[in-house]
């Protein structure tokens, strides 16, 4: 019987990573056998509600208004729009509806239009999850009250590794996020990408924070870095498709419970990367053509890879029960 800690070390977490591969996924389909039901995914779809004009300097994202990318800023949607496109995620099978806005943190009279639809979403029988920026405790109590289940806000990489990456916001503020949503007894989606010239001890360093934390996330994304023209991080070295691997392993191993889920840089992923990662114990997707502003997998191209490997989309149900667990 797995017991779950929040009290892992650095060794600890390092020695997993340097376990014979074979091992490392044996050992992570074992523990996610013991919470999670095989051959089960959580499907999710992301939208992306307000788009670039971000004032941060992330050096890998292709929103923020100090790289030139070619994007073009799109002001916030219209709630017919989102409710629009949260209907056609259920009904190509997602129980999840994510919607992110590139805001440093959301002003009032932009919150005020999230809510609504936070509201509208929720109505449909949807699972709501935002991403927004930083948020204060009165605003994640907000987003509470109108039926917001998840908030994501990724840690993104090792303390010591992200001011190579981000200097518009530090650590400790992402951490402050995080805490405000807990403290407002939301759902937290948490992770980090891979692939930004990070060293083994910075990936041993962010699943290390992100399993110390007061309660593991709830839904943890692991991010393969898209290199997108124009951001500084557009020549930045391919990664090993096995470190990935090994990622998305000793994130089941440390954190049972939470649905490890394939996010950014799937597009890029063979279908047999794919099968390695889900053995490794990922059990979460973002389904669709878009994730936020960079291509993802179709939801065709998504249900034969599904067909041919024999996995079942995770009935909400079951989703709300692995959350309410958790």
């Amino acid at each position: 019987m797995t017991t779950l800690r929040n009290d892992w070390t650095k060794v600890e977490v390092s020695n997993l990573f340097a376990l014979p591969f074979m091992d490392l996924i044996f050992r992570a389909q074992t523990i996610h056998r013991e919470f999670h039901i095989p051959n089960t995914v959580q499907v999710s779809t992301l939208l992306s509600i307000k788009t670039g004009a971000c004032p941060e300097d992330c050096a890998y994202c292709p929103q923020s208004v100090r790289y030139d990318t070619g994007l073009e800023s799109e002001e916030l949607l219209e709630l017919n729009t989102v409710t629009q496109k949260a209907r056609a995620a259920k009904d190509s099978g997602a129980t999840r509806f994510c919607m992110g806005a590139a805001y440093r943190s959301p002003k009032p009279r932009d919150l005020t239009k999230v809510l609504a639809m936070i509201k509208a979403v929720k109505s449909l029988g949807l699972e709501t999850c935002a991403t927004l920026g930083m948020v204060s405790s009165t605003q994640a109590l907000e987003l509470k009250q109108a039926g917001l289940d998840y908030y994501n806000h990724n840690l993104d990489t090792s303390a010591e590794y992200y001011k190579e990456i981000i200097s518009t916001r530090t650590y400790q503020d992402r951490l402050d996020t995080l805490q405000a949503v807990r403290d407002a007894g939301m759902n937290v989606c948490c992770g980090g990408i891979v692939g930004m010239g990070e060293q083994a001890e910075d990936r041993v360093g962010l699943l290390y924070t992100l399993a110390t934390l007061p309660e593991h996330p709830q839904s943890v994304p692991i991010n393969q870095l898209v290199r997108v023209a124009g951001t500084p991080l557009a020549d930045a070295a391919a990664l090993d498709p096995f470190d990935f691997v090994r990622m998305v392993a000793v994130a089941r191993i440390l954190m049972p419970r939470a649905h490890v889920r394939l996010s950014a840089g799937r597009a890029e992923m063979s279908d047999e990367l794919q099968a390695l990662c889900f053995l490794a114990g990922a059990n979460s997707i973002f389904y669709g053509e878009k994730l936020l502003t960079t291509g993802n997998p179709d939801t065709a191209e998504d249900q034969k890879l599904f067909e041919r490997l024999q996995i079942a989309a995770e009935p909400l149900a079951t989703a709300a029960r692995h959350a309410s667990a958790a």
